[in-house]
């Protein structure tokens, strides 16, 4: 469960995060980098993405949604059959929080933009 989110923090399970985040399984995944800071290339994710095999991938892309998420990410979600949520990381989260409340919490990735 997310407690909290405001630019550049983010609390989970009642700790605080400072730098970009990934979720995957309940798990949290500090310090995520990406190739390219506001793009999200396939690359940055494929591997979790391969071995976790969510049904859903959810993406905050910052506060005022900076992040672009690139038409590879889009079409691997497109043929591996994965749900995707494009979303500026305030409504991110919140979708993320609704689908843990439906216990979806094993077949969600959620990344985390926490600035721009």
């Amino acid at each position: 469960m997310i407690n909290h989110y405001e630019f550049g923090k983010i609390i989970v399970n009642n700790k605080i995060y400072t730098s970009d985040i990934i979720i995957c399984c309940g798990n949290v995944i500090p310090n995520w980098w990406r190739k390219e800071g506001h793009k999200l290339h396939l690359s940055d994710i494929k591997d979790l993405l391969e071995k976790s095999k969510p049904k859903i991938l959810i993406v905050g892309c910052g506060a005022n949604s900076v992040m672009e998420v690139l038409d590879e990410v889009k079409n691997y979600c497109l043929s591996h059959n994965i749900t995707l949520y494009s979303l500026n990381t305030y409504d991110a989260v919140n979708l993320y929080n609704k689908l843990v409340s439906e216990n979806k919490i094993q077949e969600t990735v959620f990344c985390a933009h926490l600035t721009c």
